[in-house]
C-alpha cells in the first residue's frame, strides 16, 4: 500500500489487477463461457455409447458416484481457486503452494497439446457441413470417383452390405478413401489433404477472432456458440424420437444390466468420463473463473453448471439413440452393428442413419452445425485458457497494447502449423496417438491427485473453506471438503492405478496395430505433462537455499499477495492500531504463520 494513500486494504490490489485483466460483464457471460466449455462432443458421442457399452441405466451407478466424488469436487475447487487468486492456471497454484507450481504447468502441457489434435475434428465437421448443401449427399451413394467397386449402398428391409464377403458401405468409403484418404499406417505419412487445410484454416480464423479481445470478446461470442447447439439438439432429439424403430434404439440405450457393474471397466469408464466432460484438471476452469468478481458466488455456479452438463449428456442420449435404433430397424440389424462411439459415430453412423431420412440435407445440415458449435466454443475457451496463463506469468510483456492479440496469432498459426500432420494420409493414426495418450484419462487423474492434495492437505481444507467464506459469505456442504481430504485423491489415485495395470497399447479400428515406436511417441505425450509436477518439486527443493525443512516451509507458504479473509484484517487492523507509532520491523500474523512487515512502508 503506498504511504498515505489509504486505509490498510487486503482486495484492492486484486481489483486494480482486474482493470488490466479484465473482467466478465456480467454472471451470464461466464456461466455460458463455462458452459460452453464443459458441453462439448463427448456429450454427444462419448456418453450415450457408454452408457449403452456398460449396462445402459445401471452406468449412472457408478457415474454418479465419481461425479459427486471427483466430478463437482475438483470441478469447483478449480473455479473457486482461479476467482480467488486472480490469476491463470499455472500462477494459481504459485501463489498457493510454490512447491506444486509444476501442477499448472501439467495442465497447460495437456491443453497445449489438446489445442493442436481437438480442432481437427471441426475441420473434419466443417467438411461433412460443406458436402451436406447438396440434395444428393456423397456419401449415400456409390457413384462417386472415390467409391471402389466392393461399395454397396444400403437399402429398406435388410443390410445389403451382408450380400457381399469384402462389400463396404458408401458412407465408411467416403469417410477413410475422400475424408481421410487413409494410408495403411502411421509408417506411411503421405500427402496433404488440401480441403482439410482449408477447412482447418477456417476453423482457426473463428476460433482466433472469438478470443483475439480477451473476456470482451470471448463473453459475447458464447451468447451464441453456447445456446445454438441445444437448438440443434432439440429439433435432432424431435425429430429422432418420432422416427420408426426409435423405442428400440432408447431401449437399448437405458435397459439396465446391474450385472456389467462388477466388471472393473465399466467403474473406469465412468470416471474418464467425468473429467473428459467436466473439462477438469486443463486449467480452463481456474482461467474462467479468474475473471470473476472476488464476490460471485461460484459454489452456486458450479453445481448448477455441473447438473447442466450431466443432464445434457443424457438428453443427448435419447437423441443419437433413437436415430441408431431407426437406421437398426430400417436395416433389420441389431443396434451393436450401428452403436459407435467418438469419430465413427459423428462421421460414420450418424450421416449413414441422415442418408436414410427423407430431407437427408437438412437434418445433415443441423447435425454438422451442432458438431461445429459444440466443438467451437470448447477449442476458444481452451485456447484463451493458455493464453491467460501465459499472460498471468509475463504481465509486463503480453499486457502492451497489440501484445496479447499478436501472441494468440501467434499461437494459432503454431498449433495450425502443427495440426498439419493429422491432415495426411496417415494423419488419422497421428490423431488417435493424441487423443489416447496427450489428454488421456490418466493424465487427468494424476493432475487430480495432487491438485487435492495440494489444496487439501498442504494449503489447508478448512483455511480454503475459510477463503470460500470470505468470497461468497457461507461457507459450502462439508462433504466437498472431505471429498478433497479422501474420497477424491483416493479414488482419483485407484482409478489411475487400474488404468496403468489394465492398459492395453492402441489400435486403430480394433484391427491395425501401431508399432512400438508409435506407442512410445503417445507415452512421451503423456509424460511430458505427468513429469511437470515431480521435476518441478524436485528442481524447486534442489535450487532453494537452506535445510530440507527450511525449504519445505518456504516452499509450501502461500504468496502474501493473496486476499486475506475479514478476520485476518481486522487482527492486522488492530495491530497497526496499537503500535502505529513503533517504527521496529514486527512479525504481523497470519493464519499460519508470521511474515515481516516495515512499518516504514506499510504504514496506515
Amino acid at each position: 500500500v503506498e504511504p498515505s494513500s489509504r486505509p490498510l486494504d487486503i482486495v484492492p490490489s486484486t481489483e486494480e489487477k482486474m482493470t488490466d485483466r479484465g473482467q466478465w460483464g456480467n454472471k451470464i457471460e461466464f456461466v455460458l463461457s463455462v458452459a460452453g466449455e464443459i458441453i462439448g462432443l463427448g456429450n454427444v458421442w462419448r456418453f450415450p455409447y457408454l452408457c449403452y457399452k456398460n449396462g445402459g441405466g445401471a452406468f449412472f451407478i457408478p457415474y454418479l458416484i465419481f461425479l459427486f466424488a471427483c466430478g463437482i469436487p475438483v470441478f469447483f475447487l478449480e473455479t473457486s481457486l482461479g476467482q480467488y487468486t486472480n490469476e491463470g492456471g499455472i500462477t494459481c497454484w504459485r501463489k498457493i503452494c510454490p512447491l506444486f507450481e509444476g501442477v499448472g504447468y501439467a495442465t497447460q502441457v495437456i491443453v497445449a497439446l489438446l489445442n493442436i489434435y481437438y480442432i481437427i475434428v471441426l475441420a473434419w465437421a466443417i467438411f461433412f457441413l460443406s458436402n451436406s448443401f447438396t440434395w444428393d449427399l456423397p456419401w449415400a451413394s456409390c457413384n462417386n470417383s472415390w467409391n471402389t467397386d466392393s461399395c454397396m449402398a444400403f437399402q429398406r428391409g435388410n443390410s445389403s452390405i451382408n450380400h457381399h464377403e469384402n462389400a463396404t458401405s458408401p458412407v465408411i468409403e467416403f469417410w477413410e478413401r475422400r475424408v481421410l484418404r487413409i494410408s495403411s499406417g502411421i509408417h506411411h505419412i503421405g500427402s496433404l489433404n488440401w480441403d482439410l487445410v482449408v477447412c482447418l484454416a477456417i476453423a482457426w480464423v473463428i476460433c482466433y477472432f472469438c478470443i483475439w479481445k480477451g473476456v470482451k470478446s470471448t463473453g459475447k461470442v458464447v451468447y451464441f456458440t453456447a445456446t445454438f447447439p441445444y437448438i440443434m439438439l432439440l429439433i435432432l432429439l424431435i425429430r429422432g424420437v418420432t422416427l420408426p424403430g426409435a423405442s428400440r434404439g432408447i431401449h437399448f440405450y437405458l435397459y439396465p444390466d446391474l450385472g456389467r457393474l462388477s466388471d472393473p471397466q465399466v467403474w473406469m469408464d465412468a470416471g474418464t468420463q467425468i473429467f473428459f466432460s467436466y473439462a477438469i484438471c486443463l486449467g480452463c476452469l481456474a482461467a474462467l473463473g479468474s475473471y470473476n468478481k472476488y464476490n460471485n458466488n461460484c459454489y452456486r455456479d458450479c453445481l448448477s453448471l455441473c447438473f447442466l452438463n450431466s443432464g445434457t449428456s443424457f438428453v443427448a442420449g435419447f437423441a443419437i439413440f433413437s436415430i441408431l435404433g431407426f437406421m437398426s430397424y430400417e436395416q433389420n440389424i441389431h443396434i451393436s452393428e450401428v452403436a459407435e462411439s467418438g469419430p465413427g459415430l459423428a462421421f460414420i453412423a450418424y450421416p449413414r442413419a441422415v442418408s436414410m431420412m427423407p430431407f437427408s440435407p437438412l437434418w445433415a445440415c443441423f447435425f454438422f452445425i451442432m458438431i461445429v458449435f459444440l466443438g467451437l466454443d470448447s477449442q476458444f475457451v481452451c485456447v484463451e485458457s493458455l493464453v491467460t496463463a501465459m499472460v498471468d506469468m509475463y504481465p509486463s510483456t503480453f499486457r502492451r497494447k497489440n501484445r496479447r492479440e499478436l501472441f494468440i496469432l501467434v499461437l494459432a498459426v503454431v498449433s495450425f502449423l502443427m495440426g498439419l500432420i493429422m491432415l495426411t494420409e496417415g494423419g488419422m493414426y497421428v490423431f488417435q496417438l493424441f487423443d489416447y495418450y496427450a489428454a488421456s484419462g490418466m493424465c487427468l487423474l494424476f493432475v487430480a491427485v495432487f491438485e487435492t492434495i495440494c489444496i487439501a492437505w498442504i494449503y489447508g481444507a478448512d483455511r480454503y473453506y475459510d477463503n470460500i467464506e470470505d468470497m461468497i459469505g457461507y461457507r459450502p456442504s462439508p462433504l466437498i471438503k472431505y471429498c478433497w481430504l479422501f474420497f477424491t485423491p483416493a479414488t482419483c489415485f485407484g482409478t489411475f492405478a487400474f488404468a496403468l495395470i489394465k492398459y492395453t497399447p492402441l489400435k486403430y479400428n480394433n484391427e491395425y496395430i501401431y508399432p512400438w515406436w508409435g506407442n512410445g511417441i503417445g507415452w512421451i505425450l503423456a509424460l511430458s505433462s505427468m513429469l511437470c509436477i515431480p521435476v518441478w518439486v524436485a528442481v524447486k527443493l534442489y535450487y532453494t537455499p537452506g535445510t530440507l525443512r527450511e525449504r519445505l516451509t518456504l516452499l509450501t507458504t502461500p504468496s502474501t499477495e493473496l486476499p486475506k479473509t475479514k478476520q485476518e484484517q481486522e487482527r492486522l487492523l488492530a495491530i497497526f492500531a496499537a503500535d502505529g507509532d513503533s517504527h521496529q520491523q514486527k512479525s504481523l500474523p497470519t493464519k499460519d504463520g508470521y511474515f515481516p512487515v516495515d512499518e516504514k512502508e506499510s504504514h496506515c
